[in-house]
């Protein structure tokens, strides 16, 4: 076991857009159908922006909420941040972040918000990505932890550039900067190849969450409840099946969000927290993958 970061959770929150795309809309979009969908990953609606709505709206009324929840007023004027760029990872990425922050005493609060809006980059006449994707986003508040009983305990993260090519966006960035010829090949949208993530996602989500509980001096039996990456039902079930945990042990709301990348594991959170599946002293663990491939996963005690 690491240095425990002295480091918890003391309020979390979620936000979606409110209007919804269902899979019945999809359907007389693009070559697809409602029991496709739902029987390859498990997929029932998802949250998307209105026009003019970005990423960084989401995440302020996320913010909002867990502030809100968490404190009467927060006038957090002499307050910092930065934008971490992590894929599906990057909430898991930043939380440990913020926990560092926190735990060396160098910050009272740090506020850790993942959002995305992936809407933006994805093109909706392309069956095999258009299904998977909703926006939205979460955040929680982290706080000092003085005792061993709360808080985070462990995190693993890594990254496999061999993954790269698998999930991605081709345009963009200093290779491939935005021309006619991008636009026209579609490269400033998401492309997948999706056997090669899933066989990935699987062996690794479960590799993490398996390390860094044999490595703590736990089992999958203490474990009170997961909260993966939602990125596709059959992902999450073979990582449950692997880990061998029931269901109750496992967050699963792929059906109402979709993948919102970056806010799925916050959105979870909340989720778990609204539902009283969570409470002070669980064992929790979050596991992510994503584009690259990047991977990550925190241990933590609940706090509240």
């Amino acid at each position: 076991m690491g240095k425990r970061l002295a480091a918890k959770i003391t309020g979390v929150a979620g936000y979606v857009p409110p209007r919804l795309l269902t899979n019945a809309d999809l359907e007389r979009m693009v070559d697809t159908s409602d029991e496709w969908i739902q029987q390859r990953v498990g997929i029932r609606e998802r949250h998307i922006v209105d026009k003019g709505m970005a990423t960084s709206h989401l995440a302020t009324a996320a913010a909002q909420q867990v502030l809100e929840k968490t404190r009467t007023r927060h006038g957090a004027t002499r307050a910092w941040g930065f934008d971490l760029s992590g894929a599906c990872s990057g909430f898991v990425y930043a939380l440990t972040i913020g926990a560092q922050f926190v735990g060396a005493g160098t910050h009272k609060k740090a506020l850790v918000i993942g959002s995305d809006v992936m809407s933006s980059i994805i093109d909706y006449q392309d069956r095999n990505t258009c299904v998977l994707f909703g926006d939205g986003a979460g955040a929680v508040l982290l706080e000092p932890s003085e005792s061993d009983a709360e808080g985070i305990l462990d995190f693993v993260h890594d990254i496999d550039g061999s993954g790269g090519e698998f999930l991605c966006m081709p345009g963009g960035g200093s290779r491939h900067p935005a021309s006619p010829v991008t636009l026209d090949q579609k490269m400033h949208y998401v492309h997948q190849d999706g056997k090669q993530v899933f066989k990935y996602a699987v062996r690794r989500m479960a590799e993490i969450a398996c390390g860094l509980l044999e490595r703590n001096g736990y089992s999958h039996k203490d474990v009170a409840l997961v909260v993966p990456h939602q990125a596709n039902l059959r992902i999450i079930r073979a990582m449950q099946e692997r880990l061998g945990l029931d269901d109750s042990q496992v967050l699963v709301n792929i059906d109402r969000f979709a993948n919102t990348t970056g806010g799925t594991i916050p959105l979870g959170l909340n989720d778990a927290v609204g539902q009283g599946r969570l409470k002070k002293g669980d064992l929790v663990v979050v596991v992510a993958v994503g584009a690259g491939y990047t991977a990550g996963g925190v241990l933590m005690r609940w706090a509240y």
